[in-house]
């Protein structure tokens, strides 16, 4: 009975941490639209960065930063987020990464 206990407990613990590993992909997957066009920074201080992300989330692992005042960014497509803001992958100077929408701007 004992063992049988901890069987349960060990597949729940593992099928809980493969849902949280999936959950990063599955939000780059959700819901969004084909952008294709350039843009430019907006709404980052002088003096800070726009950081891309390995996901569309802030929590997820910073990959490469775009200056403040960025120009030329590819943006490829963005994903609508239910809570916040949209985030769109984007290519700068050789990386790709996914940055918060609301500092972006169309040239």
């Amino acid at each position: 009975m004992l063992n049988s206990v901890r069987l349960k407990a060990s597949l729940i613990a593992l099928a809980s941490a493969s849902v949280m590993m999936v959950t990063p992909i599955a939000s780059a997957n959700a819901a969004g639209y084909i952008a294709n066009y350039d843009a430019y920074v907006i709404a980052v201080e002088p003096w800070d960065s726009l950081n891309m992300r390995k996901w569309p989330a802030s929590y997820s692992q910073k990959v490469a930063e775009i200056p403040h005042n960025g120009q030329w960014i590819w943006v490829q497509r963005c994903v609508i987020k239910e809570y916040g803001s949209d985030w769109c992958k984007v290519s700068y100077d050789g990386s790709w990464g996914w940055v918060n929408s609301r500092y972006l701007v169309q040239h």
